[in-house]
């Protein structure tokens, strides 16, 4: 039967969409930092193996071989450690069964808590980082959590992601609770993990709208040449097709204009002319 400790740490690593494989390996990691504090295993290199079908964890002390042991809390003889493994060479590093299952298990459960949640927090935040920088230049959707200072929270599940004042658009009203798309800025590193810079008055928050309203768009059939923009006044996009027999101005509008329509209304009535592009 699988340990408490391991069972909601499982379930932890899958409500915050974390790999159980790094998971097990964190939890590994931070057991033998623990195991290391213990008066019991102090001064020792350790290594901590899980098994994720039982739960059993198993301790290790880590140690050099060397032809004459001088420290043995560290080292270990040719000679023994050849009698666990005849092919072990000099400097080469064994484990060696420190703590038995009952007496391991008893000071995980009382230690493991607070240092493999501090692992997962990191890695979350690895994996926020690394999501959200893949999503640079793209658009994302989110719900407006808080307003303040002059800059807005907006909620994008995983993360709370910042419009600072300048990528606002000031004929917009933004409260509590609304949802909108955002564009996605950049993404850096600060003290309390990922920081997403989102925009509304980027230029290519126009762009992206006609790649999600518009197949032709997205697919490359319809090129946008070139794009002008008031945020929340006026934008100028200018279109030319890639294929014979396509309007490039026809598909960005859509049928009774209900493509060029749904990017009006993100933008919460910002008026949208789009032109035939001509390099003359």
């Amino acid at each position: 039967m699988k340990s408490n400790f391991l069972i909601a740490l499982t379930q932890l690593a899958a409500e915050r969409h974390l790999p159980k494989e790094k998971v097990l390996q964190a939890i590994e990691v931070a057991l033998a930092s623990a195991f290391r504090k213990e008066t019991v295993a102090a001064e020792h290199n350790l290594s901590v193996k899980l098994n994720p079908n039982t739960g059993q964890v198993k301790v290790y002390v880590l140690k050099t071989v060397v032809e004459k042991v001088e420290d043995a809390e560290k080292e270990i003889s040719l000679k023994e450690a050849q009698k666990k493994n005849p092919d072990i060479q000099l400097s080469d590093t064994v484990s060696v069964d420190a703590l038995p299952q009952q007496q391991a298990s008893r000071i995980a459960a009382q230690t493991a808590k607070q240092v493999v949640l501090q692992q997962l927090r990191e890695m979350e935040r690895d994996l926020i980082f690394d999501e959200y920088e893949k999503r640079v230049d793209d658009i994302v959707s989110g719900t407006i959590e808080e307003i303040e200072s002059g800059r807005i929270l907006v909620d994008l599940g995983r993360t709370v992601a910042v419009m600072p004042y300048e990528e606002q658009v000031s004929q917009e009203r933004y409260r509590r609770g609304q949802r909108l798309k955002v564009y996605v800025l950049e993404v850096r590193h600060v003290s309390k993990g990922p920081e997403v810079i989102v925009s509304r008055r980027h230029h290519n928050m126009v762009k992206r709208l006609f790649e999600l309203e518009v197949p032709e768009v997205q697919s490359g059939i319809v090129d946008l040449k070139s794009i002008a923009r008031e945020p929340g006044n006026r934008s100028k996009v200018a279109v030319a097709a890639s294929q014979q027999g396509v309007d490039p101005v026809g598909s960005c509008i859509g049928m009774r204009g209900n493509r060029i329509q749904n990017i009006v209304n993100e933008l919460h009535g910002e008026k949208i002319d789009v032109v035939r592009w001509d390099k003359d």
